[in-house]
């Protein structure tokens, strides 16, 4: 896998914006269109970029608790509870963790009755600690893409080369 500069650029813009035109990211890029398209194919291929998604308000959804719930369980019980969580569609991320809970989940409900229910089911499988969201100060905002750069390999700044070329150029004609 190999990821250069203009690949990095490709996925910051796509991860602002999904829907950006070819056209758009090609002129930021300095690339034809069919070329970022190429790029994107192969992104997509390589596992980097796994899909596009649209980003929904979910209070305007009804959806007006998010909640942060720490679960503890023992690791015979993954079998039982993994299931559960990845069917309840009030879970919108799960992940194992290090310290005293095995698992973090970030969770959308649209009351705190429906969120204690929860709550109390999972309970059967552990103990809980619960941190509900008054107000989010960073969104999710994507990843900062690093390029990759194979062994002795000497990286260029395409915006700088067009640059150079340009100065070259003018002194030609200068």
């Amino acid at each position: 896998m190999h990821m250069d500069k203009i690949d990095a650029k490709i996925l910051e813009m796509l991860q602002k914006d999904a829907r950006i035109p070819l056209k758009q990211i090609a002129s930021e890029v300095y690339l034809s269109s069919p070329a970022v398209s190429a790029r994107i194919e192969r992104l997509e291929k390589e596992g980097i970029l796994q899909g596009y998604q649209a980003i929904v308000n979910p209070v305007k959804l009804g959806y007006h608790i998010k909640a942060y719930v720490n679960l503890e369980i023992s690791p015979s019980q993954k079998t039982e509870i993994y299931p559960y969580l990845k069917d309840n569609p009030n879970v919108l991320e799960c992940d194992c963790v290090t310290g005293s809970y095995s698992v973090i989940m970030k969770v959308a409900f649209p009351s705190t009755m429906e969120l204690d229910l929860f709550i109390g089911e999972l309970q059967h499988f552990g103990k809980t600690s619960t941190q509900i969201v008054f107000s989010t100060v960073v969104e999710n905002r994507g990843v900062k893409v690093m390029e990759k750069k194979k062994e002795n390999e000497i990286m260029v700044d395409v915006p700088a080369v067009f640059w150079l070329q340009a100065c070259y150029f003018s002194l030609q004609i200068g």
